[in-house]
């Protein structure tokens, strides 16, 4: 069994956490359930609802879509995080490739705890900020101007 300790170090590892203090991250923590998958197991499918993110403990997912690779979530590695913000369908499916061990965290907990607690959620809309900033830099504003982002 991971301890909360041990979720808080894997979980700040996370783009969408890597702005929530320590302390403030542990409420995610305590949220975050421990699953262990048999070799074989579709986390999700293709189209399915967003409902949750995931975390790599030990073994590895594959993510995929029509049946081919897209990538592997490995030890430490996140995937589908996304689900915590958008409830759109899931674009791939995640199939364990052996026997795997995750931290799922719920959307709707995960809304509790920004709800109860400002730091995760200042941390969190920190964390969005920059990933945008960073893409916004790659391909630029909208119509060349300065987007003031």
């Amino acid at each position: 069994m991971t301890t909360v300790v041990e979720k808080v170090i894997l979980l700040s590892a996370v783009d969408v956490f890597t702005e929530v203090p320590s302390e403030s991250l542990a409420f995610v923590a305590a949220i975050a359930e421990e699953l262990d998958l048999p070799a074989g197991h579709r986390i999700y499918g293709e189209t399915d609802a967003s409902d949750a993110m995931y975390v790599v403990l030990d073994g590895r997912v594959r993510l995929e879509r029509d049946g081919r690779e897209v990538t592997t979530a490995a030890t430490n590695e996140a995937f589908g995080t996304w689900a915590l913000f958008d409830d759109e369908p899931r674009l791939v499916a995640a199939v364990t490739m052996e026997p795997t061990r995750v931290l799922r965290v719920g959307r709707d907990a995960f809304y509790d705890v920004l709800a109860d607690n400002v730091e995760v959620t200042r941390g969190v809309l920190k964390a969005l900020a920059r990933r945008l900033r960073g893409v916004l830099s790659r391909v630029g504003p909208p119509g060349g101007a300065g987007g003031g982002a």
